[in-house]
């Protein structure tokens, strides 16, 4: 039981620090570009609509991560299960 908790942990954390990198490199990318966008063509905003779209995928990828993970994991899986079987018997 002791390992199975720990590889759950182990796959959240990771997860985690998967969406932490995305929001890095939006963040790193979106100001290269806000910086190369200011200084190219200072009167047309193109850098809007990468931040707008990427930016929707951070949303998507942070409610996977801590909102949904988080709700339905592995040992919400494993309760249901059990219930299920209980049903049956």
């Amino acid at each position: 039981m002791e390992e199975k908790l720990y590889d759950i942990a182990e796959r959240k954390v990771d997860e985690k620090i998967k969406f932490y990198r995305h929001l890095l490199s939006y963040v790193v990318v979106i100001s290269i570009l806000f910086v190369v966008n200011y200084t190219m063509i200072p009167n047309e905003w193109c850098v809007q609509w990468v931040a707008l779209f990427w930016g929707i995928g951070i949303l998507f990828h942070f409610l996977k991560v801590f909102v949904i993970f988080e709700k339905f994991d592995y040992m919400y899986r494993d309760k249901m299960i059990e219930n299920e079987m209980e049903k049956m018997r």
